[in-house]
């Protein structure tokens, strides 16, 4: 599983990494300009990433926005449904609002902080994403 944590808090990007250890690739950045950068960047190298666990609340383009550019950009590579990257809002944010704006934006999974490795691993099986 190739994946991007998109978080700007040190403690919880090594959390989340700890959490993904050993399930294959992780990518960090630290912004939401990067992570655009850096989902595209993976499509270039045919190495797209099958999971993106998005914080909302970031510097330069917030999570919401972000989730909008990734959708965007799978769409103009003909690229939608199933075969889509799968998104898990990773976020302090609780309100109906953050929640309902992340769903139709196409996420397809919201989890509020602090997670446990039992809840993340449980929503990336949900996603049918295969766990070593």
């Amino acid at each position: 599983m190739n994946t991007l944590i998109v978080e700007d808090d040190p403690v919880s990007q090594e959390l989340l990494l700890q959490y993904l250890q050993g399930q294959g690739e992780t990518d960090i950045a630290e912004d939401g300009e990067k992570a655009v950068v850096s989902f595209c960047e993976a499509w270039g190298r045919r190495r797209p990433f099958d999971l993106v666990c998005l914080d909302i609340m970031l510097p330069r383009l917030d999570g919401q926005e972000v989730l909008k550019r990734i959708r965007s950009f799978e769409d103009e590579m003909g690229v939608g449904g199933l075969a889509a990257c799968k998104v898990i809002m990773v976020t302090a944010l609780r309100d109906a609002e953050s929640v309902l704006t992340a769903f139709r934006g196409q996420c397809e999974g919201y989890l509020t902080k602090p997670i446990s490795k039992e809840k993340l691993y449980r929503e990336i099986e949900s996603l049918g994403l295969t766990l070593k």
